[in-house]
């Protein structure tokens, strides 16, 4: 068998993986101990044309995920969505989630329909929600990422964190088993048809 230059050993492996444990735990205590902004009840249009408002999204839940996608034009913001469609059913039984795209109701219907997504997808074209949330640039461009939100008991809504997306975050695991071969990635770029 091959070694490979700089070998690092098991112990060491063993270490960086416990500090980075540590580190995520204190990202999500500071996540939980920053203070929630209060949000306006923004609406959007559902693949129907329907209005629909961030209010109605939470159903019967107080705790809401949104994910907030580049549209059908993004491979990258696909291969999320598609990993959420596995973990819908265990994120919905502990918060309501929807994924809010800058493309037009009708793309967004036929987009999600063509995936596969089991899950509520909504068009925020021409919605000031996304600006709001600090997920699209000043020019207008879509990016990428999630926030979550609270709503109380007497309906004010908050929203408790964010996070951006992008190659080796968090929410998508593929890169961290990419992450695991001998190359890593190695320049590897998801598509929408293998």
């Amino acid at each position: 068998m091959a070694t490979r230059q700089n070998e690092v050993s098991a112990a060491q492996l063993a270490q960086a993986e416990k500090e980075l444990m540590e580190c995520r735990k204190k990202v999500d205590k500071l996540r939980r101990e920053m203070q929630p902004e209060e949000v306006e009840d923004h609406s959007f249009t559902t693949g129907d044309a329907t209005r629909v408002t961030l209010s109605s999204l939470f159903g019967e839940k107080n705790d809401l995920i949104v994910v907030h996608n580049m549209g059908k034009g993004c491979p990258y913001c696909t291969l999320w969505a598609d990993g959420f469609t596995g973990f819908r059913d265990h994120l919905e039984n502990r918060a309501a989630l929807a994924l809010v795209s800058p493309d037009k109701p009708e793309v967004v219907k036929e987009f999600a329909e063509g995936r596969g997504w089991n899950f509520t997808v909504l068009s925020n074209d021409g919605g000031s929600f996304t600006k709001a949330m600090g997920y699209e640039t000043d020019d207008g461009k879509p990016l990428p990422g999630v926030s979550t939100f609270h709503r109380d008991s007497n309906g004010r809504i908050t929203r408790v964190s964010h996070a951006p997306f992008g190659p080796g975050d968090d929410f998508c695991s593929i890169w961290h088993m990419f992450d695991m071969l001998h190359d890593g990635p190695a320049g590897w770029e998801p598509k929408y048809q293998y």
